[in-house]
C-alpha cells in the first residue's frame, strides 16, 4: 500500500493530515521560524546552515524574512536565487526554481489543489502539480503562481499577476489572468 508521502509526490490524491506529513511539515514551520528570527547581523554561516537544513541541500539563495514554505526540501533551488520578504512557497508538488530567479515581495507558488466536488473535498484528500521557473526569470510583488504552470527562461511576471498557464520563454506577462503583453528582446 502506497505512503500518503508517495501518493503526495506522484500528483494522486492524498490525506495531508498524514502524520509523517504533518511531522514535515512542523519541522519546515520551525527552520523557517528559526531562519525568520535570524538578526541581520547574523553570521552567514548560520544562515546556509538553516537553509541547507530546510531545502535539503546546500545553496547560495538569499531570503529576506519572513519566509514561509509547506516543506521546503520539495524546492529545488539553481545559483543566485533571491526572495523578497513575506514569500510564500505552497510546495506539496515539486517546485523546480532555475539560476539567477528573482522573487518581488509576497510572491506566492501554490502548487496544491483541491477536489471540484464538495464531497470528495470535505473528505480532506487533495493532491498536487509541480511549478516550473526557468532560468533568469523576474517574478514581480505580489504575483501568484498556480499549480502546474510553468514559466520560460528570461521572462518577467509584472507585479500582482495571477498566473494560470503556462509562460513561453523571453516574454512579459501582466495582469489576472496573466497575459503576454509583449516579447523580451534579449541582448
Amino acid at each position: 500500500m502506497p505512503s500518503e508521502k508517495s501518493k503526495m509526490l506522484a500528483g494522486e490524491l492524498y490525506n495531508g493530515q498524514d502524520p509523517e506529513l504533518v511531522a514535515d511539515r512542523l519541522r519546515a514551520r520551525e527552520l523557517t521560524q528559526a531562519l525568520n528570527c535570524l538578526a541581520p547581523t547574523a553570521p552567514d554561516s548560520e544562515r546556509a546552515a538553516l537553509q541547507g537544513q530546510l531545502f535539503g541541500a546546500p545553496t547560495n539563495v538569499y531570503v529576506t524574512p519572513p519566509f514561509f514554505c509547506d516543506y521546503g526540501w520539495n524546492i529545488q533551488l539553481g545559483r543566485n536565487v533571491y526572495f523578497n520578504a513575506n514569500c510564500i512557497i505552497l510546495d506539496v508538488a515539486r517546485v523546480s526554481i532555475g539560476d539567477n530567479v528573482l522573487f518581488g515581495p509576497a510572491v506566492q507558488i501554490y502548487t496544491p489543489l483541491h477536489p471540484m466536488e464538495a464531497a470528495q473535498r470535505r473528505s480532506g484528500l487533495e493532491y498536487a502539480r509541480p511549478v516550473t521557473i526557468g532560468d533568469d526569470v523576474w517574478v514581480g510583488g505580489g504575483a501568484i503562481i498556480c499549480a502546474g504552470v510553468s514559466i520560460g527562461p528570461r521572462s518577467v511576471i509584472g507585479a500582482g499577476s495571477v498566473i494560470v498557464k503556462d509562460v513561453p520563454a523571453d516574454v512579459l506577462v501582466v495582469g489576472n489572468p496573466g497575459r503576454i503583453v509583449r516579447s523580451i528582446v534579449q541582448q
